[in-house]
């Protein structure tokens, strides 16, 4: 069993035009902390979780899970 928590930082910051700068900016973190969140070498605090899922206006389960997420194309969009 592994600790890890994955999550879609990636994919909704894409989606949004944000850059890792951007994010962290707003979430009062280093920029490089956006890229180990994303790349899974960090995992964030529950209450960065939450400002991240506040960022992008989503529930946290949207962004984070102790499951892989499946890949884009595999299942239903959205």
């Amino acid at each position: 069993m592994t600790d890890q928590v994955h999550n879609r930082i990636a994919m909704l910051r894409a989606e949004r035009g944000t850059s890792r700068r951007e994010l962290a900016d707003a979430l009062g973190v280093h920029y490089q902390t956006i890229g180990y969140l994303e790349r899974g070498e960090y995992s964030p605090s529950l209450h960065l979780a939450l400002r991240i899922a506040g960022y992008f206006d989503v529930p946290a389960e949207v962004v984070f899970s102790t499951e892989p997420f499946p890949r884009l194309g595999s299942g239903r969009a959205g």
